[in-house]
Parts: C-alpha cells; sequence; structure tokens
C-alpha cells in the first residue's frame, strides 16, 4: 500500500483525505510533512475502539518517536510524564490525584470570571468595525481563564500563548517548538517552586498539597502536568471558538437558527465539536503488538493516530455529516477522546465556548467574516485544527 502524503492540498481541505480514509475502512499509511510515517484510523467504530485498546500504547511514545527519527529531540521528561502520555497503573495514578484538584465545583465557580473576562475583550472589539478573532477574543480568553484557574501571574501569561501551528522546525504535529518547550519547562519549573513555598488558592497549588494514602505528584510529574493544563488546554479553546464562529458565519441559516433561539447553544457546541473538532488527530500511540483493524494489520512498533476529525463525520454515525446542523444530536462525537484519556477539561472548554459565543452573538448582531469564506487560512498542523486568523466585522 502506498503511503499518503500529508501535502498542503491535505491542509487546505482535510475533509477530502477524509472521505477517501472512511470509505477505504481500516487503516490509512499516511507520511507526515516531517517524514515520519504512522497508521491512520478514519472510521467511528474503529476510531472509538482504538482508543480504548490497551495494545495501542501511549507509555513513552514521545521517547519511541524520537528514537524512530534518529535521536531528535522535542519536549523532554519534565514536560511530557503527565497522564496524557502514560498508560495504567501510571496514568491511573495520577488522572485520580489530578481529579482531586480538578473539581466540578472550581470550574464551575469560574464562570463569573469568564463572563467578565469575556465582555472586556468584547468591549475592545467594539472600537474597531473590523478585527481578527483570534488575537482578540479567541487566544487571550483561554490563556487568561487556564492562567486564572492555575495562579499563573498576568505578567507571565504570554510564555505560554502558543498554537499548534507555530513550529520553528517547520510543519509537524508537536505542541511546540522545541526553543519554547525549553522556555515553558523552565518557567514550570520555577512556578511549581513557587507554589511550593507560597501556596495559594489555585489549581496548581490544589496539585501541590494533593495526596492519596501518601501519594504525591513529584516536581516533574507537577511540570509536566502544569504544560498539558496550560499549553493542550488554551490550545483546544483557541481552536473551539474561532472554528465554531467561522461554521456559524460560514452558515447564515445557522447562525439565524441560534441568534432566535441562544438556547440551543449548549447542543450547537456539541455539533461545533463534531463539525470541525479542534484536534484533527488524537495524541501519539504505537502499537505494543500486532493490531489489525477490518483489513489492514498494523505491525508492532508502528505508530498509529486516531482520526477525530474523520470519525465525527462517518456517515455510518452522522446522517449527511458534511452538513452543519446545530440541530443535530452531536452527542457521539469524539471530538474530546473516549476511555480513560477522555479530556478531563471537557466541561472547562464547554463552559468557556458557552459564555464566549452568547456574548459574542449577543453584542454583535451583526457580526460577518471580513472576506471571502474561501480566503479564510487553516493551520499546516496534522494534529491540529483550527483557522489561523479569522477577521470579522462588528460594525
Amino acid at each position: 500500500m502506498d503511503d499518503e502524503d500529508l501535502t498542503p492540498e491535505f491542509f487546505a481541505d482535510r475533509h477530502a483525505a477524509h472521505r477517501r480514509w472512511l470509505d477505504a475502512g481500516g487503516a490509512t499509511s499516511v507520511r507526515f510533512p516531517d517524514g515520519s510515517k504512522g497508521w491512520v484510523i478514519a472510521r467511528h467504530a474503529d476510531a472509538k475502539a482504538a482508543l480504548t485498546d490497551p495494545r495501542l500504547r501511549k507509555n513513552a511514545a514521545t521517547e519511541v518517536f524520537a528514537r524512530s527519527r534518529g535521536g531528535q529531540q522535542g519536549p523532554g521528561r519534565e514536560l511530557t510524564a503527565h497522564m496524557l502520555n502514560s498508560d495504567p497503573p501510571q496514568h491511573t495514578r495520577l488522572r485520580k490525584l489530578v481529579q482531586g484538584a480538578f473539581t466540578p465545583r472550581r470550574v464551575a465557580g469560574l464562570r463569573p470570571r469568564i463572563e467578565a473576562i469575556t465582555a472586556a475583550l468584547l468591549d475592545d472589539m467594539a472600537t474597531r468595525p473590523e478585527v481578527d478573532l483570534i488575537p482578540a477574543l479567541a487566544l487571550p480568553l483561554p490563556v487568561a481563564v487556564i492562567g486564572e484557574l492555575l495562579g499563573v501571574p498576568d505578567a507571565d501569561r504570554e510564555v505560554f500563548q502558543v498554537r499548534g501551528n507555530q513550529l520553528t522546525e517547520g510543519f509537524g504535529d508537536r505542541e511546540v517548538s522545541v526553543a519554547a518547550a525549553t522556555a515553558l519547562a523552565e518557567y514550570l519549573a520555577e512556578l511549581v517552586a513557587a507554589k511550593r513555598r507560597d501556596p495559594a488558592d489555585d489549581l496548581l497549588s490544589a496539585l501541590v498539597r494533593v495526596h492519596d494514602d501518601g501519594d504525591r505528584l513529584s516536581d516533574q510529574e507537577l511540570t509536566s502536568m502544569a504544560f498539558l493544563l496550560l499549553v493542550a488546554g488554551h490550545q483546544t479553546m483557541v481552536n473551539l471558538i474561532a472554528n465554531s464562529v467561522h461554521a456559524l458565519l460560514c452558515h447564515p441559516e445557522q447562525l439565524d437558527r441560534l441568534r432566535a433561539d441562544r438556547s440551543a447553544l449548549p447542543a450547537a457546541i456539541e455539533e461545533f465539536l463534531r463539525y470541525e473538532s479542534p484536534f484533527g488527530l488524537a495524541t501519539l500511540r504505537y502499537a505494543a503488538e500486532p493490531v489489525v483493524v477490518g483489513d489492514t494489520a498494523i505491525a508492532a512498533g508502528d505508530f498509529v493516530h486516531i482520526g477525530l476529525g474523520a470519525a465525527d463525520r462517518d456517515p455510518r454515525v452522522f446522517a449527511d455529516p458534511d452538513r452543519l446542523d446545530i440541530g443535530r444530536d452531536a452527542g457521539q462525537h469524539l471530538a474530546f477522546g473516549h476511555g480513560i484519556h477522555r479530556c478531563l477539561g471537557a466541561p472547562l472548554a464547554r463552559l468557556e465556548a458557552e459564555v464566549a459565543l452568547d456574548a459574542l452573538l449577543g453584542r454583535f448582531p451583526k457580526l460577518r467574516l471580513a472576506g471571502a469564506p474561501e480566503d479564510v487560512r487553516w493551520q499546516q498542523n496534522p494534529r491540529h485544527r483550527g483557522v489561523l486568523s479569522l477577521p470579522v466585522r462588528t460594525d
């Protein structure tokens, strides 16, 4: 089987590739822009099964990948030793400790601050008839929210304002560049030390204090967990907000439906997550032993990528999947993953999206794209899915 190369044409219309993968079934061999290869599982049933398959491992996947690339280094263990890169029993231990601090009460208590931050950002947007929604709202809102949640000082928040497309090495699927990762590792290690010396009423201080039968997070685990929450958390939210607004502005009939009944917003957010998942591919896995998906044999040691964006447009699950329908029951989407690695921050993501979109639609009844829909450029990153910029008019 020939490898499918992820070329610039793929990033311009990745859903065309998704349709090919869905039609073919099994797993598709893909060559990434950096030359690495892996299998992509696209169909919804196969993807959902793969997300819980213990043969597809997360432990040390980044190190295995680095060795396969001749030792090329990405973020080190100080940033990758978190629960998203772990399998049981380590994953079970880490998730249990983190869940003890990441409580529904703490998330729900953020609503007033999310509303206040959103209102201030919209006040600034109102002073300009044309604005790029990414730096105006989609990026600063989640950065401020996750910064407050973790107790990052206001002056330091620009340190982690990164997106999946900002890679000094060129196209790839790393979260951040090596240089950015090095700076983040140093900053977060200092922040963890500061929270140990002077804990406050924030999530990172709670993670420092949390324990279970004497078990605590080590400094390396705390630094890595802070990286996961800070970087992955706000990157996902930037894409969710921007993709949702882009989808609405490209589908005026759906925008009119939502304006007429804003109580439909929670269900609409699930459809936005399905229609344009913030992550095109789930995080890296490798086959610890041979795995068969459909009629495709995946060898032990091969890298496996689960196509969340493709699965969420599988016509076997979602009727007319390329159509945006805010009234659709999209509850089976896989945008937040599935199984033990299902996104711990999903409730916060939904809350931020609901507050931001409700306020935006209420504040700017004439909101529209500043250019043609086809002029919008997307991130050229296999794993992340989001628009690079989104110029809109507010007048």
